[in-house]
């Protein structure tokens, strides 16, 4: 997990801003669970069969598609049927080795009490995303954009691009927020023409701040709901990032 540790670089604390938004696009492994560690015994069992070394493979997975992972490291394996086939079996062997991120369940219950569009837009196929959601007992949205739904993978912005589609917002992109963790996912909503919210679950605050979200947060704790109105949720996001050069 990143590190999150106020230091001589800024701190989170910026005080509560409330921001409008029309719908939410939100990665999933790192934004609404942590796989961590099932992830780690994943690809060490995966990069035992192919040949290749667990730390090798987690160096570069996170937020990548592993279809695209497979496509350099094993070629023989990068097929749908491989991939929906190993990433079905993640909850079913790891399931106690995963954990939501702080926030990420109340805020979902909060959208879905105001009827707010919603989606997910992860790396992970279809059997992996239903996997996790239902071990965890989380909400599955209407719509789902995962590997399998786009031909590049983030941080190229097609499944962004597809989940403003989905929920019919293509024409409002600049005010629809991504939720990510990664990165490359941040990339991908930024060049969707989202606004985007960083945590820092997954990979150090150099980072996420390195990728130039709107937002950088610890966890979703900081991110609630505080009211809706005709088609528009008013977020407050509190404690965010503040780098040293901003502050007072």
């Amino acid at each position: 997990m990143g590190s999150v540790e106020q230091n001589s670089k800024g701190a989170f604390n910026a005080p509560p801003q409330r921001v409008e938004f029309h719908g939410f696009l939100f990665d999933m492994d790192g934004t609404i669970i942590d796989s961590t560690p099932a992830i780690i015994k994943h690809w060490t069992n995966i990069g035992e069969e192919i040949g290749v070394s667990g730390d090798v493979i987690l160096k570069t997975s996170h937020g990548r598609r592993s279809i695209d992972v497979l496509k350099i490291l094993a070629p023989e394996k990068a097929n749908w049927d491989y991939v929906r086939g190993m990433e079905a079996l993640l909850p079913k062997l790891y399931g106690d080795d995963a954990v939501e991120i702080p926030g990420a369940r109340s805020l979902l219950k909060s959208l879905i009490k105001e009827n707010a569009p919603w989606t997910i837009v992860t790396s992970g196929t279809e059997p992996l995303v239903e996997g996790w959601l239902g071990v965890l007992g989380l909400p599955q949205p209407k719509h789902l954009v995962t590997a399998e739904s786009v031909i590049n993978g983030k941080p190229d912005p097609a499944c962004y691009v597809m989940g403003l589609e989905k929920l019919g917002l293509q024409d409002l992109a600049k005010e629809v927020l991504v939720l990510e963790d990664s990165p490359a996912g941040i990339k991908s909503g930024k060049d969707a023409g989202c606004k985007v919210i960083g945590v820092v679950t997954s990979h150090t605050l150099e980072q996420v701040a390195a990728a130039e979200p709107d937002w950088i947060v610890k966890d979703l704790s900081s991110v609630k709901v505080v009211g809706y109105e005709n088609g528009v949720t008013t977020l407050e996001i509190s404690d965010a990032y503040v780098p040293a050069a901003s502050r007072t």
